[in-house]
């Protein structure tokens, strides 16, 4: 029925001719002559409404605007991913063409840079084609007015309140009164740069495409300030329908409008008649170079999981607000620039590392995880996972899924997976830390009694583990007596960890584990005294930890002893231009660096000795190595290792639940018993291999070199039997009375140092 809304009686005529009339007065316009006398009626109404004005509390500030945040890797300038409620990027008018400034001008308002915030022409001629002549509805708005109603808009939407929202667009008289008279006062504020600056920002000129900048990325891969003619008048013609004349939705429409803006800009001598039909005469879809408009980590291809992590470290960190809420609404309008420490070439090889093992629709359904991390800074360099990420509501599971097995479970992960004999060099490392060498020979069992691993902490809380045995084998089968730690880690034998275990104590175990950076996965249960971890089996790591923490713990051998807290971002600056504190690596000396360098040869001698457990590791051009391979019983394959300028670290099994690998054929291949060396280790290699060289990381083959203080024989002990009691407070430092996994000076002289 619109026929019927514009149908005009005489008392309309003249509250709309009056309201004319007053919009003319309050921009300051000298009228026609016929309409003069009712200048002094009307000046009363006029100065009562101009100090409403005042209490308008309207923020014209084009840095206030919502806009997009990007995230970039760690060369500085590659984007992972946009964020946004707006796709908007603010940038000054002078960093916009002058072709852009005047298309819009041309498109929008031509008498712009001549009246003073109302087109009083403009208005006239709308009011006369409505309300008149029963025309087509005309609106007849100034840049100025339009950049005042999306701010209206804008700032309605930024409040949640809706029904700001809907009276800043409503098609009535008084939102249109409203807006001619900020418009002028805006006019007397601000210069006509400065509006069109802000116009230009504010405006919508496409679908998710708000300002300026982000038009021309979108629809030209290029900055505003680069925009030709041609390009000019194509995003200039969108704002009077983002929708319908978007050039990516509707190519005939979007040029036919394109070529009406040339013919303005020529009426208005902005461009030449040669420049006008060279620009005509160019296809439109030949001038497009389309960028992706997507947002979010569902854009970010193979570093969506990476991307995953750094939102839920900014999602759970106090530095980016109060709640999640208000840290989500910093993310998506803050204009944030995030730099992450994601190395684009690690990344890379970690994904197609573990894609290359198994392939993502591999009938299995094992997954490969694996993370990198520099080692001395916790900058995690990547993730590589064997699935596509899919955050959507129809991911799954399956080969689509938004959970980043990688991390922990409280940063987007899931409960980690049981770590093995990769656990062994923290053994290693708790031995040297009670004053042992590595080489001092140990009788060694198949069965534990659990009281031997009781313990007290430093702050003096007791564990007992109950009063039964732990019976414990080597992989195959029984066990080697005696045996030095050395070989035990090299041999990759479990009940030489039991034996040291009994010896120092599992606390002093647990506690290095800590001092290392590790920490359990499952975010209720994070620290390692949970009862789901602290128990003897954690010596041969049945334990529940993501690859990323063991890549850092694996990372602080290779620093030296030095531990640090994984980061992901090393720095961000918002929309102003300020620096937002980000979560600190806080690294520190957690261990003694000839500790780190003596387990660092461990790691070497079990790569390079014959029987060494982890001789499949050696990585390409003799490049010193540094690994270990584990196996938790048929469910779970693994290997972690560095060298000095990375750390990294493999898992291989079933993320959903523990699922057998013996007689599968995974990835073409069957075998009737898996073992990490079969499939674990080769993914490890490759990435690490392939990113060594995309890197150009040259060998450093000077580190790991033993520390005399941990390498020496053992030395002689009284053999007087100590009572009960003694040995009790004695466990753990040096009992009097041989105990299991321990040998008298005379049967020590029998066993041959290890080398």
């Amino acid at each position: 029925m619109p026929e019927q809304k514009k149908s005009m009686s005489v008392r309309r005529f003249f509250t709309l001719l009056l309201a004319y009339l007053i919009f003319c007065v309050a921009g300051g316009v000298v009228v026609s002559g016929f309409l003069f006398p009712a200048v002094f009626g009307i000046n009363a109404v006029s100065r009562n409404l101009m100090p409403a004005l005042k209490t308008e509390n309207i923020d014209f500030n084009v840095n206030d605007l919502p806009q997009q945040s990007r995230l970039y890797a760690s060369d500085g300038h590659t984007v992972i991913a946009t964020f946004y409620a707006q796709n908007r990027i603010v940038v000054p008018i002078k960093d916009v063409s002058d072709y852009m400034q005047k298309a819009v001008v041309a498109r929008e308002d031509r008498r712009f840079f001549e009246h003073a915030g109302v087109d009083t022409q403009g208005v006239l001629r709308a009011f006369i084609q409505t309300y008149i002549k029963q025309g087509d509805t005309q609106g007849g708005s100034s840049l100025t007015q339009q950049y005042v109603k999306n701010v209206l808009m804008n700032q309605a939407e930024e409040n949640n309140d809706p029904i700001a929202e809907y009276h800043a667009q409503e098609e009535t008289i008084a939102r249109k009164m409203r807006e001619m008279l900020i418009a002028v006062q805006m006019e007397k504020k601000y210069s006509k740069a400065e509006i069109l600056q802000g116009y230009l920002n504010i405006a919508q000129f496409g679908t998710n495409v708000y300002g300026v900048e982000s038009a021309a990325r979108r629809y030209f891969s290029k900055s505003a300030k680069e925009l030709d003619p041609g390009e000019s008048a194509t995003i200039a013609a969108v704002t009077k329908n983002p929708a319908r004349f978007d050039p990516t939705v509707n190519i005939k429409a979007a040029q036919e409008q394109r070529n009406i803006v040339l013919d303005l800009m020529r009426q208005e001598n902005y461009i030449s008649q040669r420049q006008y039909e060279e620009n005509k005469a160019k296809p439109l879809d030949q001038m497009l170079h389309v960028q992706s408009a997507d947002a979010g980590c569902q854009a970010a291809g193979d570093a969506a999981f990476f991307c995953d992590y750094v939102t839920k470290q900014i999602l759970n960190s106090k530095e980016f607000g109060k709640s999640q809420e208000d840290r989500n609404k910093l993310l998506k309008e803050g204009g944030l620039d995030i730099y992450t420490t994601m190395d684009v070439n690690a990344n890379a090889a970690a994904m197609k590392a573990a894609r290359d093992t198994i392939p993502v629709d591999d009938p299995t359904g094992f997954e490969v995880t694996m993370a990198a991390i520099r080692p001395g800074t916790g900058e995690v360099l990547g993730f590589g996972i064997n699935r596509i990420y899919d955050a959507t509501q129809n991911s799954g599971g399956g080969t689509r899924t938004a959970i980043n097995y990688a991390v922990d479970q409280q940063d987007g992960g899931g409960w980690g997976f049981p770590v093995g004999s990769t656990w062994k060099p923290i053994n290693l490392v708790a031995w040297m830390k009670a004053g042992k060498s590595i080489n001092q020979p140990l009788r060694t069992s198949t069965s534990y009694p659990q009281t031997a691993f009781a313990c007290k902490t430093a702050d003096g809380t007791s564990y007992g583990f109950g009063t039964g045995s732990w019976h414990v084998e080597n992989s195959g089968g029984g066990t080697t007596s005696p045996e030095s730690p050395l070989q035990g880690l090299i041999r990759s034998h479990n009940t030489t960890q039991a034996s040291m275990a009994q010896q120092i104590g599992l606390c002093s175990i647990a506690d290095t584990a800590k001092d290392m950076g590790y920490h359990n996965s499952p975010k209720d249960q994070m620290d390692i005294h949970s009862d789901n971890s602290f128990q003897p089996p954690m010596t041969i790591g049945s334990v529940q930890a993501s690859p990323l923490t063991m890549a850092n713990v694996y990372a602080t051998i290779a620093a030296k002893g030095v531990a640090c807290s994984p980061i992901a971002m090393t720095k961000v600056i918002d929309k102003n231009k300020r620096s937002i504190k980000v979560p600190k690596a806080n690294c520190h000396q957690a261990i003694d660096p000839g500790i780190a360098e003596t387990t660092a040869y461990a790691l070497n001698q079990g790569v390079v000795q014959p029987g060494g457990e982890a001789a499949v590791t050696q990585l390409d051009g003799g490049r010193k190595t540094f690994a270990k391979t584990g196996t938790h019983e048929d469910k779970y394959m693994l290997t972690g290792g560095f060298v000095p300028q990375v750390a990294s670290f493999v898992t291989v099994g079933n993320a959903e639940g523990q699922v057998s690998f013996n007689g599968k054929s995974i990835n073409g291949r069957s075998m009737g018993t898996w073992y990490g060396m079969y499939i674990a280790t080769p993914a490890w290699k490759e990435f690490m291999n392939t990113y060594l060289a995309a890197a150009n990381i040259q060998p450093d083959n000077s580190y790991g070199n033993p520390d005399a203080r941990f390498t020496g024989g053992v030395q002689p002990q009284p053999q007087q039997p100590a009572p009960m009691q003694q040995r009790q407070m004695t466990r753990g430092v040096e009992a009097q009375e041989p105990e299991i996994g321990e040998l008298t000076s005379e049967e020590a002289q029998t066993v041959p140092a290890a080398d």
